[in-house]
């Protein structure tokens, strides 16, 4: 599929429509410089507008496709009043918001154009208390956590690249490669500290704002509020891991395949595993267990009989910091790519799955067994709601200097194919653009009870994005 101009218009969302009511008019034209000077002056934090300096680093969202969005400012908010003054901006003057922790948003969401940036950045402190809870800000970095946590010996299911926010991580579910021992990030979530669109602030937790603190933990970032911070309980760091990987040629992702998903979701919960399948077939498998390399490398050995390619065994046995080091390591500062995803629900043609990306350029299957802890709770305990899926299946391509077009188009023939594969879901912190069933396939029954905790908190709209939950 070609990037027509109605694509590029829904990649930009509203914003545009947004933009263009904005300079519409000398009487709303003029109102903009005393918006800006009405809230810089109730900032602790700093406000950069297009033209000052360090405006032009700051805009820039992870995914490089996205660079032309230019937000009309971005605070840098260092406390909560900060969170309030922007959000009451945005209710006097119409204008478009969105919180940014990480930036990371596959369709660069949390930087509007002409839109305000509520940039949680400088709010990125972790504390760790002797109860081993820890506070953490909504602007701190998936490294800058797991550094904080294993100082002090604890630790939480976190994600794979560590430049990626906590907050839109943590709101979306949280899968990571601790997934099937300790569950999601948001099953470890206690209580957030919310700046609702009216500017008051909520404590969200079991016995506190319930129904919010339901959709905090995977009903998606942005939709409800403006977390400032979040109070996870955690375990302690682990005395030992083993990290493993297993490379299998060119030409066996259907053998792989068709050996790996049944293994993966019947292993014991100590071990997370996930395996990438490229274009030529070829399939890496890697993962991490809680506890020594003598079990996994039987298990890993009941994979090669399963599979029927024989294949080198790479493994270590490490301590926590180490095996965060290897499992998170090598990811960009920035990329340029179009990505998507399936929730399996079932598996019954693995050579097909493997067709989906066979001899493409850019898109690769980035497949990960689930079940484990995440199931230890039901379908509607929580807001995501793939509890008891197997696997889920991301569709990556990174652009390079391959046309963006081609790329998208390739990322959406493959996950299209999927769902017919495997089925429709999907998983909410990878938003597709091109998606058109979003909101029933990430949410599944828990959209209608999400539909009415945003109504109730944020009424009016003023948290608004094209795959906003409304």
């Amino acid at each position: 599929m070609t990037v027509s101009r109605r694509n590029v218009l829904r990649w930009v969302g509203a914003a545009v429509a947004t933009g263009a009511a904005v300079v519409a008019g000398d009487a709303v034209a003029d109102a903009r410089p005393a918006r800006w000077a009405r809230l810089r002056a109730h900032l602790a934090g700093e406000l950069l507008l297009p033209g000052d300096d360090g405006y032009d680093t700051a805009r820039l969202p992870f995914n490089s496709l996205f660079d032309h969005h230019r937000p009309a400012g971005i605070a840098r908010c260092v406390r909560p009043e900060d969170v309030q003054r922007c959000l009451e901006e945005a209710r006097r003057s119409g204008i478009r918001v969105a919180a940014r922790s990480g930036g990371h948003g596959y369709a660069a969401y949390s930087t509007p154009h002409d839109g305000l940036v509520v940039d949680l950045a400088p709010m990125a402190g972790v504390e760790v208390r002797p109860d081993g809870t820890a506070v953490v800000g909504a602007g701190a970095r998936l490294g800058d956590v797991y550094a904080a946590l294993a100082a002090a010996g604890r630790c939480l299911p976190l994600g794979n690249c560590p430049s990626v926010g906590i907050a839109g991580f943590t709101l979306g579910g949280g899968l990571g490669w601790l997934q099937r021992t300790y569950g999601l990030a948001c099953d470890w979530l206690r209580a957030a500290r919310v700046i609702t669109v009216d500017s008051r602030v909520v404590t969200a937790s079991e016995d506190r704002e319930p129904d919010l603190f339901w959709a905090l933990r995977g009903g998606g970032g942005g939709n409800f509020g403006v977390v400032t911070s979040f109070g996870f309980a955690t375990v302690p760091v682990p005395e030992v891991l083993t990290v493993f990987r297993v490379r299998f040629p060119a030409g066996s992702a259907a053998d792989v395949l068709g050996g790996w998903q049944p293994w993966s979701v019947a292993l014991p919960e100590e071990v997370s595993s996930s395996c990438v399948a490229m274009p030529d077939g070829a399939v890496d498998v890697f993962g991490c267990a809680v506890g020594r390399e003598g079990m996994v490398l039987g298990e890993l050995a009941h994979l090669l009989d399963a599979v029927g390619v024989d294949a080198p065994i790479e493994h270590a046995e490490v301590d926590y910091p180490t095996a965060t080091a290897i499992m998170t390591g090598g990811q960009p500062t920035r990329n340029a790519f179009r990505a998507s995803s399936r929730i399996a629900e079932r598996w019954d043609d693995p050579a097909a799955v493997a067709d989906t990306v066979r001899g493409m350029d850019s898109a690769l299957l980035i497949v990960g067994a689930l079940g484990g802890a995440i199931d230890r709770r039901t379908p509607t305990d929580t807001a995501y709601p793939h509890r008891g899926a197997p696997t889920s299946v991301e569709v990556f391509g990174t652009v390079g200097d391959l046309p963006p077009e081609q790329v998208t188009r390739e990322v959406d023939q493959a996950q299209s194919a999927l769902a017919g594969l495997i089925g429709t879901g999907t998983y909410i912190n990878y938003l597709d653009p091109e998606q058109q069933d979003w909101a029933r396939t990430a949410y599944r029954h828990n959209l209608r009870r999400l539909r009415a905790v945003a109504r109730r908190y944020d009424p009016d709209r003023v948290l608004r994005f094209p795959q906003a939950v409304r």
